[in-house]
């Protein structure tokens, strides 16, 4: 029977040959990653007996090949043969050798990237040592190295297997609350910053007590003797919120959800609401922010549905500060301005209400979400509303006829004696639209 001729033996040995080095289904050859990893190991162990304290050199070419393990790792083949041959155990040994910054970042990324998968998070979330080791890297000084350590803290918080061993870990290593808390108020990396808050946000999404505790955190003893300085949590929040408020927006909207979990609970708000606490400086920057950022005079609708979720974390925030201002040293009346844009924003949600063309608009969880902090707050607001802060209000065209209106029906289904009082301030204001709407809305 006719058939086609087999190939040369030595053909067919290197295929074969090729095939037994693939990792997996990859053509990513196992040898070139031992030796890989091989001369990392010599590398660094012939630095640390020479000369441990100098930093350690690390050529382009060695740098290459490094970068080249850290992409191939984001396979999943990959980072399992990764895991089998205890690559995390091997860069945990160079992480604690190298004195080589760009070196650290490297190793830290390529765990990482092996962690980005369940079962291999799992089996490196067992290890002892890479938990200590992660929890102390927040203390060091190179961005790059804490913006991999961050990544990868994050990662591992988001694998429901892998989630409550590191909680465990976070818990008790009460360094990390100091760790966090310096970079968010000293460090000017807005990537680092922003993943910084993505990770201080998982944590307190997943563990309420861990948000008291790191809330309420005195300084101890031991460590006012070593002249430790006692970073405030909210005001290193405030700092980092800041810091990313022109540059990175996505950034700033983890802040303000930061911030508003923090008031979901008492020891938030006792926070708060102390005398000379961190309130007022947190109320004037996001007060700042909905109407310089958020919301301007002209701005459409479609501009709030936009930004309508940052708008639910700014608003929100505010609202709880609000019902604080009483207890603090100093407080200043509420802007005519951040008035004003909660009207606004009340005005543009009606309107949307009105003009809804489709079920996906109108049933749009965040926008309902957004209305009904926005009539919660309005509520307070008009509650205590003074008759010259109306007045203010009308000169400058905030309060209008029509913005009185989606008022009106903001606040009269639950709320009636919070318009009442806008009623009576309008009044004594502006007689004439004080009777249009009092015709209009009879209450």
């Amino acid at each position: 029977m006719d058939r086609n001729p087999s190939p040369p033996p030595d053909q067919a040995d290197g295929e074969e040959e090729e095939d037994l080095d693939a990792i997996g289904d990859t053509v990513y050859s196992k040898h070139w990653l031992f030796s890989t990893l091989t001369r990392l190991i010599q590398m660094v162990t012939e630095h640390s007996e020479e000369n441990s304290e100098d930093q350690m050199p690390l050529s382009d070419e060695e740098e290459e090949d490094l970068c080249r393990v850290w992409d191939m790792a984001m396979d999943k083949d990959v980072a399992g043969f990764l895991q089998e041959f205890k690559a995390a155990d091997i860069l945990l040994g160079v992480i604690a050798k190298s004195r080589c910054p760009r070196l650290t970042e490297i190793c830290v990324g390529i765990i990482g990237n092996i962690a980005c998968f369940p079962d291999t998070c799992a089996s490196l979330s067992q290890n002892e040592d890479l938990g200590d080791v992660l929890l102390l890297l927040l203390g060091d000084a190179d961005p790059p190295t804490l913006l991999e350590t961050t990544r990868l803290l994050l990662t591992c918080l988001s694998q429901k297997d892998s989630c409550s061993l590191w909680l465990q870990r976070i818990r008790q290593q009460t360094s990390v609350c100091s760790s966090l808390c310096f970079i968010m108020s000293s460090s000017t990396n807005t990537d680092l910053l922003e993943k910084v808050g993505e990770l201080v946000d998982k944590l307190f999404d997943l563990d309420e007590e861990l948000m008291k505790c790191w809330l309420t955190s005195q300084p101890s003893e031991e460590k006012e003797r070593d002249g430790d300085i006692h970073l405030d949590l909210s005001l290193c929040l405030l700092e980092a919120a800041k810091q990313l408020r022109s540059e990175n927006p996505n950034g700033l909207e983890v802040y303000l959800h930061i911030l508003q979990l923090l008031t979901t609970v008492e020891e938030g708000i006792q926070v708060f609401a102390a005398p000379d606490g961190p309130g007022k400086p947190v109320w004037e920057f996001v007060s700042d922010v909905v109407c310089e950022d958020l919301c301007q005079p002209n701005d459409l609708p479609v501009v709030l549905h936009e930004q309508k979720s940052i708008l639910i974390q700014a608003l929100s925030v505010l609202q709880a500060l609000y019902r604080c201002q009483d207890l603090w040293c100093s407080r200043n009346d509420t802007s005519p301005s951040l008035i004003g844009s909660v009207f606004q924003v009340c005005q543009h949600q009606n309107e949307s209400k009105n003009e809804a063309s489709n079920k996906d608009e109108a049933n749009d969880d965040q926008l309902q979400t957004l209305a009904e902090i926005t009539t919660e707050f309005l509520a307070d607001l008009c509650l205590n509303i003074k008759k010259e802060t109306v007045a203010e209000l009308i000169k400058k065209d905030y309060l209008t006829q029509k913005t009185c209106q989606a008022a009106a029906d903001c606040l009269i289904p639950n709320y009636k004696t919070s318009f009442q009082h806008l009623q009576t301030a309008l009044s004594e204001t502006d007689p004439q639209l004080a009777d249009v709407m009092r015709i209009q809305f009879p209450v």
